[in-house]
């Protein structure tokens, strides 16, 4: 797999920042976001996901072993269609994974959060 950089980091609002990784290739993960102190997160998922596509929303306390992060009913966060989801953990990275495309697939993750307190 392939690392797709992170495109933007930019802050939105007094504590808000939104993450943006666009056009994630088939095969290819996002560039970790350290995350240890971004609380409230919710991810948005949209692109072309072609056939079969799919985006996971994986996250890990030592940026090597990587888990699927759920949403509030305790659901992997995958999709193969745009959607938007709240992420129930707080780990200290966060990355999307995409798999099971085809050469047309760009998927445009974007992830915005709140800091927390200091």
């Amino acid at each position: 797999m392939a690392e797709s950089a992170l495109d933007t980091a930019t802050q939105v609002g007094m504590q808000v920042w939104l993450y943006e990784w666009l056009a994630v290739a088939n095969g290819d993960t996002g560039a970790p976001v350290e995350t240890f102190n971004l609380v409230d997160m919710t991810v948005t998922i949209e692109g072309t996901f072609s056939t079969g596509g799919s985006c996971t929303m994986q996250g890990s306390n030592d940026g090597t072993t990587w888990h699927s992060l759920t949403d509030p009913q305790a659901n992997a966060i995958t999709k193969t269609a745009a959607g938007m989801e709240v992420i129930v953990e707080a780990p200290r990275y966060v990355r999307p994974t995409i798999t099971a495309g085809d050469g047309s697939t760009a998927i445009d993750v974007r992830l915005l959060a709140r800091r927390g307190a200091r």
